[in-house]
């Protein structure tokens, strides 16, 4: 095993993806992590996603999940020159966003922007309060607390959506209590 407290911490990175390639390039980054055990130096892939009410059939609306930087995934690993082959030669990446092509890690400020990281929320929720939606789609809208999972730091909200009552699921972070 790595002793990985004598490793550079991991920082986030941005992949650039061929067109409609992320999720290939997401899988095949995940199976080359696995199969050359890579697990103390690749943490996370992802493809940035937002959450966005869309107008569908019958001007029925709904939430849908989209990217939110096409041709783009995140990738959060403690960097190594030979890392760096293995990653751009996989399938479906065509290389590192930065100077000539090698990887220049986000600041702290676009990882907490782009909510990378779990952020630790310091509230007491329960059951039956009110809230009010502060980040996200649905900002702004106001609902009643249904569920709390303190473990995951989310709770189950039921809004007026388009005339009706819809449950949604929300981050501590993105309410704030208003009884």
């Amino acid at each position: 095993m790595i002793d990985t407290s004598k490793l550079e911490e991991p920082k986030w990175y941005v992949l650039h993806t061929f067109t409609g390639y992320e999720a290939m390039a997401v899988d095949n980054l995940n199976k080359c992590v696995i199969k050359n055990n890579l697990q103390d130096y690749i943490l996370e892939v992802k493809i940035p996603m937002e959450t966005v009410i869309e107008e569908g059939k019958n001007g029925k609306k709904k939430a849908v999940e989209r990217k939110l930087f096409p041709c783009y995934i995140l990738i959060k690993m403690r960097y190594t020159d030979s890392l760096w082959h293995t990653i751009v030669n996989s399938r479906g990446v065509t290389g590192f966003v930065g100077p000539q092509g090698r990887p220049l890690p986000l600041t702290d400020e676009e990882v907490k922007k782009m909510k990378l990281e779990p952020v630790v929320v310091d509230i007491k929720v329960e059951v039956g309060q009110k809230v009010k939606m502060t980040d996200g789609a649905l900002d702004g809208f106001v609902g009643t607390v249904m569920s709390v999972d303190e473990n995951e730091q989310k709770c189950r909200v039921e809004v007026e959506m388009f005339g009706r009552p819809t449950p949604i699921d929300v981050d501590f972070s993105q309410i704030e209590i208003i009884d």
